[in-house]
């Protein structure tokens, strides 16, 4: 048991000191925005264009949706929101067709863009979390073959293709330096973080500290996981301070990512939020604890804030939700994840419209060549076959005055030779 133990701490030691001394950087950063989700499982919700005012008088410049609506697709032109859409999991298994990809491509894409500014395209949501084996085998297909006719039509460079992750497809997360995959998505996994750092698209989680906090509100601080001030904790391995679960969260994501070999990917945050109203058993589900996540939560998005573990990379959320949705299945909380009632009444007062005055949206377009012009490309690479990685990318550790994190002299490629071969000859006496 003993041996296990210091094996394990070398390995952990080594990623950590991996992350710690490397230069390269292979993500693209840029300037974070407040994103919603807009989902539309509700019988009593506004027209798309009315939710369009909304979205413009909260200064809101990036909406994710869970379909490709042509309504949304339509009321959006011309607007300069930039606009996430989503393939359905059930369709997902005629998509990994080359020729059905490029005809749902053909359909629901190319038609509305550039004039409506699709910067991206979920393949499902959440499947790695799922038990169905099938659905899970068809989802980075799927994503190559989309790819694949975004570049027959010439729209690879505008927009990327990804899939939203549960938190669920984590192992462990605590503390963050420790974040890994479930072993039997190793194989999956794999391919897909191959495909992203192909086609340099981000890795979207969906990241719900309230969840943690409903399953063990005795052991976790509610403060920790409403950002509110608090002691909050600090990362054994890399000496990295924590205030609040979100940010924990991501970068359990990151080191996740980073032991498959993959750690230069862009990590964001497709979905965080709390509900305003539970069942009995949904622990912290209130009011004032929705009013107080999403509050403090917006404040960290107009300080532009990254993670301690990428503090100069700031991370781009997406708010869950814009509205209460009444026909969602599951338990109360499902459906009471909204700023607003579908009447356009807030649920409760968030101070969304205060904070938004001080954010910069996106510059608008008013016709389909100045949207063109403004589209920020995202995916360069015509090739997406699937194959072994042959360079690994590294994270990119940046200290701050309040993120410390010595990097011990290891920045030269001897150094870093040096720590392999360390690493090497101490897993072969343990092995």
């Amino acid at each position: 048991m003993g041996i296990f133990i210091f094996r394990t701490n070398i390995v952990h030691i080594f990623i950590v000191l991996s992350l710690l001394s490397s230069d390269t950087d292979f993500t693209r950063g840029g300037s974070a925005t407040l994103g919603i989700n807009y989902g539309q499982i509700g019988d009593n919700l506004p027209e798309p264009s009315q939710v369009l005012g909304l979205l413009s008088s909260l200064k809101i410049s990036k909406v994710r949706i869970y379909d490709t609506n042509p309504q949304i697709l339509t009321a959006f032109a011309n607007t300069g929101i930039d606009l996430i859409v989503t393939i359905e999991n059930e369709i997902l298994h005629v998509l990994v067709d080359p020729q059905q990809a490029l005809q749902w491509v053909a359909t629901h894409i190319k038609p509305y863009f550039p004039a409506t500014r699709i910067s991206g395209i979920a393949v499902g949501n959440e499947i790695f979390s799922m038990d169905d084996k099938t659905l899970i085998a068809n989802v980075v297909p799927a994503m190559v073959s989309i790819h694949q006719a975004l570049v027959q039509l010439g729209l690879d460079t505008y927009m990327h293709v990804s899939t939203a992750n549960s938190a669920a497809v984590l192992s462990n997360s605590y503390p963050p330096s420790a974040g890994s995959f479930e072993d039997e998505l190793s194989g999956v996994m794999r391919q897909l973080l191959q495909f992203l750092y192909t086609t340099r698209a981000p890795f979207w989680i969906n990241a719900y500290p309230y969840f943690a906090y409903k399953d063990a509100p005795t052991k976790i601080p509610l403060d920790y996981v409403l950002f509110n001030p608090n002691a909050g904790m600090v990362d054994p391995y890399t000496k990295l301070h924590y205030d609040n679960m979100l940010y924990a969260q991501v970068d359990a994501v990151i080191f996740a990512i980073a032991r498959m070999g993959f750690g230069g990917l862009e990590v964001k945050v497709s979905e965080t939020g709390w509900p305003s109203k539970g069942d009995q058993d949904e622990v912290g589900a209130t009011t004032e604890n929705a009013q107080i996540y999403n509050r403090n939560l917006l404040r960290r998005q107009l300080a532009n804030e990254g993670t301690p573990l990428r503090p100069s990379q700031k991370l781009d959320v997406y708010l869950f939700a814009l509205f209460n949705e009444d026909m969602k299945p599951g338990p109360t909380s499902e459906r009471n994840y909204g700023l607003y009632e579908p009447d356009g009444t807030m649920t409760y007062n968030v101070g969304i419209t205060t904070l938004a005055s001080t954010m910069t949206p996106t510059s608008t377009s008013t016709t389909p060549a100045a949207a063109a012009s403004t589209s920020t490309p995202t995916a360069t690479t015509s090739s997406t076959t699937i194959s072994p990685a042959t360079t690994s990318a590294s994270i990119s550790l940046t200290s701050s005055a309040t993120h410390q994190a010595s990097r011990k002299g290891y920045q030269s490629t001897g150094s870093w030779i040096f720590l392999l071969l360390i690493f090497q000859v101490l897993h072969r006496r343990l092995v």
